[in-house]
């Protein structure tokens, strides 16, 4: 995980080309596997979905 720190200063710096810009995990900051309509990496999401915090998602079984 990222450092609070390093989210901070990433997200402060304005990019010199729009291309660069990087979708991030609003709470840990990790950059990759970011799902857009949650706005959170695979990991947060994952736990967040099993405390049943996020409205509308539920458990597969099988």
């Amino acid at each position: 995980m990222a450092k609070i720190s390093d989210i901070v200063k990433f997200t402060k710096k304005t990019q010199k080309y729009p291309v660069r810009f990087k979708n991030r995990c609003s709470l840990c900051g990790r950059s990759r596997a970011y799902m857009r309509r949650f706005g959170l990496c695979r990991l947060c999401f994952r736990e967040l979905a099993h405390k049943g915090e996020i409205p509308g998602v539920i458990r597969a079984s099988w």
